[in-house]
């Protein structure tokens, strides 16, 4: 062959080549993006869509949403949303996915909508405040996955099958979690069944699995900065009465309130619980079956 042929035949496999790249690059890019404000609903968005739709996530893991200031990028990534997805009920302190989703001109789906909410009375003995930890329940979860999955689907009916399909695999794992989960914290004697965290983000988890909750903060951090030391030495004393072997410090937040507070109250660290966000990639918190899992373990080894 001469030079001229040889090195025509390797352009032309070279272009082939890269026509096969680009077209392998145009079959791996999802036609749908949805953006989600927390890792926890993120992670069960990536549960119903599978590879069908690209997942984007506001928050990154440890940050908390109570507090979270939003920026231009993510301003731009809700623009690039077919569908956007939030907790609700003010987990995203002061509305800002549901700001950010009507300033790109987005739809923005509640996922906790139809879950029967922890309330907290005004001082008029009225309920108000709806808890929206909802995720610390299993059950709960159920409705968040019930949620999505009416979401995407409406959008891309086409793939409705298959995300009702995951969504029925989902289910029957998280109904698995919580049997599990139950199993477990029977290690712990009723009477050890103390969970003191850095702000009431464990109602549900608590309501369900017959624990007393006791925090510092209420439902929102936003208070936590703003702890008085009369505050503090009141839980520290409320520990001691309750007879809690061991707090907890929650993973979004500064650890340097709950270890003074264990000294005061002469009781032990036992460990850290993943709250307001899931772990970081490769951590064993990554996922929320992961996170619940970890949690757990670590509760129920700190007070059996």
């Amino acid at each position: 062959m001469s030079r001229f042929l040889s090195v025509l035949a390797l352009g032309w496999v070279a272009s082939f080549m890269l026509g096969l790249d680009a077209k392998s690059d145009a079959q791996d890019k999802k036609e749908k993006v949805l953006v989600c404000s927390t890792t926890q609903v993120a992670d069960f968005a990536r549960q119903v869509v599978g590879d069908d739709w690209e997942v984007q996530c506001v928050l990154q893991p440890g940050q908390d949403p109570h507090l979270y200031k939003t920026t231009l990028a993510d301003l731009e990534m809700v623009r690039n949303a077919d569908l956007c997805l939030q907790n609700g009920w003010d987990l995203e302190g002061h509305e800002w996915m549901a700001r950010i989703a009507k300033s790109a001109g987005k739809e923005v789906v509640t996922c906790v909508s139809g879950i029967k909410p922890l309330q907290t009375e005004d001082d008029d003995g009225k309920l108000t405040v709806k808890d929206p930890h909802c995720w610390m329940r299993p059950g709960n979860v159920v409705t968040y996955i019930k949620n999505i999955t009416k979401a995407v689907s409406k959008i891309d009916p086409g793939n409705a099958d298959k995300f009702k399909a995951r969504a029925s695999l989902y289910i029957f794992q998280l109904q698995a979690l919580d049997s599990w989960i139950k199993q477990q914290v029977n290690q712990i004697p009723a009477n050890r069944r103390i969970l003191v965290t850095h702000h009431d983000a464990f109602g549900y988890f608590c309501q369900t699995y017959g624990f007393k909750a006791k925090s510092p903060g209420s439902w929102n951090t936003e208070e936590l900065s703003g702890i008085s030391t009369a505050r503090r030495l009141e839980v520290s004393k409320a520990i001691r009465e309750v007879g809690a072997k061991a707090i907890f410090i929650e993973t979004t937040l500064n650890s340097e309130m709950m270890t003074l507070i264990a000294k005061e109250a002469g009781v032990k660290i036992g460990g850290s619980l993943y709250s307001d966000s899931m772990g970081a990639e490769n951590s064993a918190g990554e996922t929320y079956i992961g996170m619940m899992r970890e949690n757990v373990t670590t509760i129920v080894e700190a007070l059996k």
